[in-house]
């Protein structure tokens, strides 16, 4: 059988879904083609840290082409989707028109504002490389101007770090830039008063990491303060304008930053499905991952909407869009087979998240941990899942550095300071 004559699998997104199926189909007859419009794999649970100067970015992101470099049957396509014609079985991109006998949408989430206009145009998101750069650029900058400002006021609100978002991405970031200010850079700027440094943690509800034991919850909550972190709980933000926070009770924060980890929707080209969505913009799709109404169109990870035996519905997380890769891959292979294809089951592997130095909290199965076992156990897995041996050395060697001498090496400004008008404005 010739390469021509293969079923032609196209899958759209280079994320943990999208790479994963891809690998997944190097032993089936069958030709892949990978299309995402950067050219690396990048491991989204680090971003906190290029945020913080914890690793640069170059080490938590990994070329495509690298990774699918021995696998004969698949290629990549550098290429922004830009409309999907699934009754013709072609995608429209920016590379020109690529035609499909089977498809898996990997195409991942975007950071949802809910429709606040000035949480787009003026906090910062940690989604991509250049919103964590961006973070780190920021934070080290107002750190320069607040040494030479005079009025206290104006350095207070310089100096004043808001994260919104009590999940796993809120805890982490809070934690680490806690730790980067008392940590680090007190010692980059000696004679300055740092006493007026804050990292608040706003939550909209009335605890952290909701996923987590009660147990688990309050440990997370005391290692944030004994780290220095305010934690204000039932406390949603309504809208920022650079310089003030106001959150809906009516309490205002003077701060010239908010670091917006709370939202999170299917990315834009979901809403070119022909397909019901649920409201933060993920397509209903069936057991088997398959669109309705198109048994050769499949989705997995963020942008798949579906409800566990509880009927509570999937965390948009890695370990789904993993499984469900996985489970697409078998799918897809029985569809061609002409095999009555299986309705998908999620397996919870748990879930972990760390609040600095020493301190985490870990729920495995049964297994509850929290302080330094679990801080040691999630540098393991983190570590670990990372792509490329070269990678995990430097991670290893940075996160080494860091935990004996107190130290970041990675403390660049390294992009011209942004103006907020000419921020995107995207809601």
């Amino acid at each position: 059988m010739t390469a021509s004559s293969l079923p032609h699998i196209v899958i759209v997104g280079a994320g943990f879904g999208g790479l994963r199926a891809a690998r997944r189909f190097s032993r089936l007859p069958v030709q892949v083609t990978l299309i995402d419009r950067q050219n690396y794999h990048l491991f989204q649970p680090l971003l906190y840290q290029v945020a913080t100067a914890g690793v640069s970015a170059g080490e938590i992101a990994y070329p495509v082409r690298a990774v699918l470099r021995r696998q004969r049957n698949a290629r990549f396509l550098l290429a922004e989707v830009t409309d999907l014609d699934l009754s013709n079985r072609r995608l429209l991109t920016t590379a020109g028109e690529v035609r499909y006998d089977v498809l898996i949408l990997a195409m991942g989430g975007q950071t949802n504002f809910f429709g606040n206009a000035t949480l787009a145009r003026h906090a910062l998101t940690l989604k991509t490389l250049q919103d964590a750069e961006r973070i780190r650029d920021h934070v080290l900058r107002l750190f320069e101007h607040a040494s030479r400002e005079s009025n206290v006021e104006k350095r207070r609100a310089m100096l004043t770090f808001a994260v919104a978002g009590g999940g796993p991405s809120g805890v982490e970031m809070a934690g680490a830039l806690s730790e980067l200010i008392h940590g680090v850079l007190k010692r980059d700027f000696p004679g300055f008063d740092l006493s007026i440094a804050r990292v608040i943690l706003l939550e909209a509800t009335d605890r952290l990491l909701p996923a987590m034991p009660p147990a688990l919850q309050q440990a997370t909550l005391q290692a944030l303060h004994a780290k220095g972190v305010e934690v204000w709980l039932n406390a949603p933000v309504e809208s920022c304008d650079g310089t003030l926070i106001r959150l809906k009770d009516g309490c205002q924060i003077p701060s010239r930053t908010l670091i917006w980890v709370t939202g999170i929707r299917a990315a834009g080209l979901a809403e070119r499905i022909p397909a019901p969505r649920a409201s933060n913009g993920r397509i209903c799709v069936q057991p088997t991952l398959q669109v309705p109404g198109y048994s050769e169109v499949f989705v997995i990870g963020d942008a798949a909407y579906l409800e566990d035996e509880h009927g509570n519905p999937l965390p948009m997380v890695a370990p789904v869009a993993l499984q469900q890769a996985d489970w697409a891959v078998a799918n897809v292979q029985r569809l061609l087979e002409g095999k009555p294809l299986r309705p998908f089951r999620y397996r919870d592997p748990g879930m972990m998240a760390t609040i600095g130095r020493n301190q985490a909290v870990a729920r495995l199965g049964r297994l509850r941990l929290r302080g330094f076992l679990a801080w040691l156990m999630w540098v393991v897995v983190h570590i670990f899942q990372l792509i490329g041996f070269r990678n995990r050395l430097a991670v290893m060697l940075n996160w080494a550095w860091d935990y004996f001498l107190y130290d970041r090496a990675l403390r660049l400004i390294e992009h011209p300071e942004e103006k907020p008008e000419e921020r995107q404005l995207l809601v």
